[in-house]
C-alpha cells in the first residue's frame, strides 16, 4: 500500500513534468478514450508557452527528469512497436548528454576501485569530455616500459545505481497498471519493456560487462580487415572504471572531415551494413547503439565502434529467421517469408499462410527497385507493425531491437553514401549465410548435434528413470495425506492477512471520518 503511494506520487511528478514541457502534445486525442481525451485536455491547460515541437517537448521533459528517464526514452526510440513510429523517431534525437560530475568525484572513484592514488593508476587523468546518463568520459594516460599510451577512462555517475533503482521500481508499477487496466496492451509486453530496460541498465552498470562484450567482439571481428574495436585495459578496470584504448578517427556522421583524409564513402557505407549482419548472422551478437556518435573511421580506413553498454544478442533460431526473412524480401520470395514466421511460432496456426504472405507482399514491393534514398523506412516500420499485430503476432524483443538498430545503421550509411541499396548490399552476407548452415555443410553439422545431444539423452537415462519413479511415488503419498504446508508457509501467510485486515480498518476508519466531515459540512 505505502509502495503504491509512492510509485503514485512519482508518476504524478513525472506526469506534471510531462504535462509542463508539452509532451502530450504527441498524442494523438482520435486514438483515445473520451474519458482519456479529457485527461489529455487538462494535460495540455498547463503546458509552458514556447515549449517547441515534437521531439524539442519530450526531450525536455525526458532530461528534467533526470538520467533514469533519458535512458528510457532512448530505450524506447528501439521499440517504434510500443511508442509507435512517429514517437520512436522524435526519441531518436534524445542526446545521452547529462551535466558532468566534477572531476574530483571522479578521482574518487577511480581511488576507491582500485585502492591507490590516482597517479599510480594514471599518469595524467583529465576534465570530463563527454557526460551520459550512467558514465563520463576521461582521457587518460598510462606509463609502460614502451613508454606512454593514451586510454580513455569511462566513469561510473555518483549515486546512479539508487537513482535508476527508484525510477525503475515506479515504471515497472506503471507498466503493471497499464496491462491491468487496458489488456489489449499486454500484446506490447509493457512490462518485459520495463524488465528489458532493467536489466540493460543493469549490465550497463557493472562496467567490467562492457569490458567484457568489448572483448567478446574483439574475439568475433579479429579476422575482419575492415572492422575493429577497441582493445580493454583490464588492470585499471572495475566495476565503476573501465580503461580502454583511445580511438584517434574521424565521426562517420563527420562528411567533410571524411573527404578530406581520402576515405572512400561509399566503401564505408557498404563496410558499415555488411560488417552488422555480419555480427548479426555470424555471430549472433551485435552493437545495439549504432549511432554516429559511437562509429569512427580511423587513419588505415577502418571501422571502429565505441560504447559497448547496449549490445544485442540471437539465438540459432532468430538467426535463421532474421536471415531466411532478409533473403525472401530480397528474392520477392513473401511466400517463404510468410511460412518462416508460422514455422518459427511468432504467427499464431489459426491464421492463413496465404493471407499473411499477401500482407507481406505489400510491405516488400514497394522497396524494390529503389534506391535507400527512395525508401521510406518509417513508412516501413508502421506498416510491418501494423500487419503484426492484425495477425497477432507477439512482440520479440530482440528482433525489434535488431531491426531498429538495423534502421539506424542504414541511415548512417545513407549520409555516407546517399544512393546505398540497404537489400542490394545486404545480399552477400545474407546468401553466404544461408548457403553455409541451412546448406549441406550446415544440415550435416545439424546432425552431428543432433547425435550428440541425442547421445547425451541416453547417457541420462538411468538418472532420468530413477528422478521418475520418485516423483511418481511422492505423487502417490501426497494424494493419500495431502500436501503439507511449512511452518514458514503457514506464518506467512498469517501475516499476509493480518496486514490485509489491518489495511482494511484503516481503511473503514479513514471513511468513517470521511463521513463525518460531510456530515458536519451539512449540518453546519
Amino acid at each position: 500500500m505505502l509502495n503504491a503511494l509512492f510509485h503514485w506520487a512519482r508518476l504524478g511528478h513525472v506526469g506534471f513534468v510531462l504535462a509542463r514541457e508539452g509532451a502530450f502534445a504527441l498524442v494523438d486525442p482520435s486514438e483515445l478514450p473520451p474519458s482519456a481525451r479529457m485527461g489529455l485536455w487538462l494535460a495540455r491547460r498547463i503546458e509552458r508557452r514556447g515549449a517547441g515541437d515534437g521531439a524539442q517537448r519530450l526531450a525536455a521533459a525526458l532530461t528534467r527528469l533526470g538520467p533514469s528517464y533519458v535512458k528510457f526514452g532512448q530505450f524506447l526510440a528501439t521499440r517504434p512497436d510500443v511508442v509507435g513510429v512517429r514517437v520512436a523517431r522524435d526519441l531518436e534525437a534524445l542526446q545521452d548528454r547529462m551535466p558532468p560530475f566534477p572531476r574530483a568525484e571522479a578521482v574518487n572513484a577511480v581511488e576507491a576501485s582500485f585502492g591507490a592514488p590516482i597517479g599510480a593508476v594514471f599518469a595524467e587523468f583529465s576534465e570530463p569530455l563527454a557526460a551520459a546518463s550512467i558514465a563520463q568520459v576521461h582521457k587518460g594516460t598510462v606509463s609502460t616500459p614502451e613508454g606512454d599510451r593514451v586510454v580513455a577512462v569511462k566513469v561510473l555517475r555518483p549515486g546512479v545505481r539508487a537513482r535508476f533503482r527508484r525510477d525503475l521500481a515506479a515504471m515497472a508499477y506503471a507498466a503493471r497498471t497499464a496491462e491491468t487496466l487496458q489488456p489489449d496492451l499486454r500484446r506490447l509486453r509493457p512490462v518485459g519493456v520495463v524488465e528489458t530496460l532493467a536489466r540493460s541498465v543493469t549490465m550497463e552498470m557493472d562496467l567490467r560487462l562492457e569490458a567484457a562484450a568489448l572483448s567478446e567482439m574483439a574475439e568475433n571481428t579479429r579476422d575482419d580487415g575492415e572492422f575493429r574495436v577497441p582493445a580493454v585495459d583490464w588492470e585499471r578496470t572495475a566495476r565503476d572504471v573501465l580503461t580502454l584504448e583511445w580511438i584517434d578517427g574521424i565521426p562517420l556522421n563527420n562528411i567533410a572531415a571524411i573527404e578530406a583524409a581520402g576515405h572512400d564513402r561509399v566503401a564505408l557505407g557498404r563496410v558499415l551494413i555488411q560488417s552488422f549482419l555480419r555480427h548479426a548472422l555470424r555471430d549472433g551478437f551485435f552493437h545495439a547503439d549504432m549511432h554516429p556518435g559511437n562509429l569512427f573511421v580511423d587513419a588505415s580506413g577502418r571501422i571502429c565502434a565505441v560504447d559497448f553498454g547496449i549490445m544485442g544478442r540471437l539465438g540459432p533460431k532468430e538467426r535463421r529467421f532474421l536471415a531466411e526473412i532478409l533473403l525472401g524480401f530480397i528474392t520477392r520470395d513473401y511466400r517463404r517469408v510468410a511460412e518462416v514466421h508460422f514455422e518459427a511460432g511468432y504467427v499464431p496456426s489459426h491464421h492463413s499462410v496465404a493471407d499473411f504472405a499477401q500482407a507481406i507482399r505489400a510491405i516488400g514491393e514497394p522497396i524494390h527497385n529503389r534506391t535507400a534514398d527512395q525508401i521510406s523506412m518509417a513508412k516501413l516500420l508502421t506498416l510491418l507493425f501494423e500487419v503484426t499485430g492484425l495477425f497477432d503476432m507477439a512482440t520479440r524483443t530482440e528482433l525489434v531491437m535488431l531491426q531498429k538498430t538495423m534502421v539506424v545503421v542504414e541511415g548512417v550509411a545513407r549520409n555516407l553514401d546517399p544512393r546505398l541499396d540497404m537489400w542490394t548490399t545486404s545480399e552477400p552476407v545474407v546468401r553466404a549465410w544461408i548457403e553455409r548452415n541451412l546448406g549441406p555443410v550446415g544440415k550435416l553439422e545439424d546432425v552431428g548435434r543432433g547425435a550428440a545431444s541425442l547421445a547425451g539423452l541416453f547417457g541420462d537415462l538411468p538418472r532420468l528413470v530413477g528422478r521418475a519413479d520418485r516423483l511418481v511415488e511422492s505423487l502417490e503419498i501426497a494424494t493419500r495425506r495431502g500436501f503439507p504446508l511449512a511452518p514458514e508457509s503457514l506464518a506467512g501467510i498469517g501475516r499476509a492477512e493480518a496486514r490485509r485486515a489491518r489495511w482494511g480498518h484503516v481503511a473503514l476508519w479513514i471513511g468513517a471520518a470521511a463521513l463525518v466531515v460531510i456530515a458536519a459540512r451539512l449540518f453546519h
